[in-house]
């Protein structure tokens, strides 16, 4: 068994980033240092999507065979790699969801994409605080209403319905408000990489 990379979060990330690239060139032992360094964060998206723990187990185990089938995919200049798991999870959660194999206890599927993870011990490993930084410098230079809403939707967890009712707006007021809200959000972004 290899032992753990380094807990600093710069050597976490690229130690991470490192066995996704392993693991897209077929590495297999990649598999086993991607799964200690993400399983806790990756279960608890799965959990608090599912609401049953056998259930986040199942979905869990899927998120990494399908890993296995598609690390190649992975593209290092999109997203963080972490980021990009968290994202897969969330998605194999949502389609035990869809495809009806869940028991009692799981969220509604339009509840579950926007839902925050709260599991602070991968985060407090992978997250860079200065890109964290940037993302609430670029959320402040939006106007009030839309920095409301977005926050709300994804640091909060609250249902574009739900945010939608609260304002007493339609649906699809809300949806593109918070999609316009995120088209410059991203541009924000794209423009502090660039310098």
């Amino acid at each position: 068994m290899a032992a753990l990379p380094s807990t600093t979060p710069d050597d976490a990330r690229d130690a991470l980033r490192e066995a996704m690239a392993r693991l897209a060139a077929g590495d297999q032992a990649a598999l086993e240092v991607i799964y200690r360094m993400t399983r806790v964060k990756l279960f608890g998206i799965c959990l608090r999507i599912l609401g049953d723990r056998k259930e986040a187990e199942d979905a869990l185990q899927d998120v990494y065979v399908n890993l296995w089938q598609r690390a190649d995919r992975y593209d290092p200049a999109r997203a963080s790699p972490i980021s990009w798991l968290a994202t897969f999870a969330r998605n194999r959660a949502i389609d035990r969801l869809r495809t009806g194999k869940v028991r009692g206890g799981a969220v509604g599927i339009e509840e579950a994409a926007p839902l925050p993870d709260e599991s602070p011990l991968a985060d407090a490993l992978l997250v860079d605080a200065e890109q964290a930084a940037q993302i609430h410098k670029c959320i402040a230079g939006l106007d009030a209403r839309t920095q409301t809403h977005i926050r709300a939707a994804f640091f909060d967890g609250k249902t574009y319905a739900q945010l939608a009712e609260q304002a007493g707006v339609p649906l699809g007021t809300m949806k593109s408000w918070i999609r316009r809200g995120l088209q410059r959000l991203r541009a924000c972004l794209e423009a502090s990489e660039a310098v």
